[in-house]
């Protein structure tokens, strides 16, 4: 009875913030809707039994909008994104699309011949997707992730020009930093 409560009111609160995506003025606003819903639907994948997918749903989702804001912030000439625009270009057009692709969708899911289940859930459902998902090679991409991941950081590390403590020295006994521009803590 709970999880019915918690999947209906996830799904309302879903639905409310994609829809207030569109009904903002602000970027701001409007991302942070977005992450709303998105993090509802990590929510209802996580009441489906599907632990790891929700948390990385909502990890991954949390991350995104918040690099988002920021970028939003440092590139957008209206500060942070909170000066009135439109979110909708051809309102006219984006909703009869929107309304018959909804038509298609729902038709799809009432019309379809849905097979009846066969069989038991199974023990470790995050390890059943995994294994549909990627069959044999799931440690071939985990190597892969961790190859990708070791890449990130490789790159970072040979961007930045100099380390944390580069400025003071090998032994870090030097004295004030001597960076090309004053601020900082000790200003």
């Amino acid at each position: 009875m709970l999880t019915d409560v918690f999947f209906w009111v996830l799904a309302a609160v879903a639905i409310v913030g994609g829809i207030m995506v569109f009904r903002f003025d602000s970027m701001a606003r409007a991302t942070y809707a977005l992450l709303t819903s998105l993090l509802c639907v990590g929510g209802e994948v996580l009441l489906l039994g599907l632990d790891y997918l929700g948390v990385v749903i909502v990890l991954m989702m949390t991350l995104e909008m918040a690099i988002m804001a920021v970028f939003m912030v440092m590139y957008m000439m209206n500060p942070a994104g909170l000066m009135p625009m439109t979110m909708v270009h051809n309102a006219k057009g984006a909703a009869v699309i929107s309304a018959a692709v909804f038509a298609a969708l729902a038709a799809g899911i009432l019309l379809a011949p849905w097979p009846d289940r066969r069989g038991a859930a199974p023990v470790d459902p995050t390890k059943a997707l995994g294994m549909s998902l990627m069959g044999p090679q799931m440690l071939t991409m985990m190597t892969l992730g961790m190859a990708l991941f070791a890449t990130i950081v490789g790159t970072v590390v040979l961007a930045t020009r100099r380390g944390r403590y580069d400025r003071f020295g090998d032994d870090l006994r030097g004295g004030g930093a001597t960076d090309p521009a004053r601020g900082g803590v000790g200003r």
